[in-house]
């Protein structure tokens, strides 16, 4: 059976989502939207930039309506950023009406992939201990999405052929 719905990828920054989505659009011949890269394009600014000159209650809220907009499209590929999971709003909506996928990593590898990129705003400025702690908040929500994928059991190939063949069953 085919599916309408979007597939929506969520999880915390570094998780893959980026990747693991544009490589199953591509798998299962759909569109890919990545929410932060919208952004960025829209604001003519990076995800830090925005963080830095406008304020992270500007970014949710530029976020939220930005997800809403893309979730009226149908059978695409939505990468979230990694807080977006974080709104109740689209939390439920996502949940109720779309098929959603969490990519779950251990804390040692989001922690190892987030310190080798500098365009995390929200990281760049934590401890360890602290990004451990904003990751346990995050999980909280994370666990309410339809699917959950443990990335550290699985490589990318993997990841990407389990995903669509979940999303293609439903």
């Amino acid at each position: 059976m085919e599916s309408k719905k979007n597939l929506v990828l969520l999880g915390m920054m570094a998780s893959g989502k980026s990747t693991i989505g544009n490589l199953v659009s591509k798998k299962l011949g759909l569109k890919f939207y990545d929410i932060d890269k919208i952004i960025e394009k829209e604001m003519n600014m990076t995800i830090s930039q925005i963080f830095n000159e406008k304020n992270e209650i500007f970014f949710r809220s530029l976020e939220e309506k930005t997800v809403f907009k893309i979730l009226k499209n149908k059978k695409s590929v939505i990468s979230l950023g990694g807080g977006a999971f974080s709104n109740e709003k689209l939390r439920k909506e996502i949940v109720s009406n779309h098929i959603s996928f969490w990519l779950d990593c251990s804390n040692k590898t989001l922690i190892n992939r987030i310190r080798k990129n500098k365009r995390r705003p929200l990281a760049n400025k934590l401890t360890n201990k602290e990004l451990i702690e904003l990751i346990i908040k995050r999980k909280k929500n994370y666990m309410k999405a339809n699917f959950r994928i443990d990335c550290d059991k699985l490589n990318k190939i993997q990841t990407i052929n389990y995903i669509a063949k979940l999303y293609e069953t439903i």
